[in-house]
């Protein structure tokens, strides 16, 4: 399912939104165990984890951007920044398992905002995957689908 984007003030929130059949426990780990994170985002790097932590992010050209974390409650809630914007990750245990929301806030819409939001898309596909034991043929191929998607969504909503 599409993220939802809405306007939000000063600026635009994008919500996706996923029924997990692990629970909430397992899911935290794959945000927040260091072993874990670099299977579906290796770029990334947990280096404190706790409110006014940080996450290293790799730029892949020898230099490392720091977020840090401004939102925090263990085993439900890792928000940080990314550049102007926040990525929040929010977990809930269900009876089916767990529900996993991400939601991006945005301060602008750009011609880059499409291939973000499809970047995140794939990544929670890859989480969902590797905590089913199944992988993903082509991280690229499903960029690529969902990216056409994203674009259209932004064009028509924003």
């Amino acid at each position: 399912m599409l993220a939802v984007i809405e306007s939000s003030g000063d600026g635009y929130k994008a919500r996706f939104e996923r029924r997990l059949t692990h629970p909430a426990e397992q899911a935290w780990t794959y945000l927040t165990d260091n072993e874990h994170l670099k299977k579906w985002f290796p770029e990334l790097q947990v280096k404190n984890l706790n409110l006014g932590g940080t996450i290293r992010f790799d730029m892949q050209d020898g230099t490392f951007e720091e977020l840090r974390i401004v939102g925090f409650k263990e085993r439900s809630v890792l928000e940080y920044t990314w550049g102007e914007d926040r990525i929040r990750f929010e977990l809930s245990p269900k009876a089916y398992g767990s529900r996993l929301v991400l939601v991006e806030t945005m301060r602008q819409v750009t011609s880059h905002t499409p291939k973000d939001l499809a970047g995140w898309h794939v990544c929670l596909d890859v989480i969902e995957a590797l905590m089913d034991g199944r992988t993903i043929k082509s991280r690229k191929d499903n960029w690529e689908k969902w990216f056409g998607e994203y674009r259209t969504l932004v064009e028509t909503r924003v």
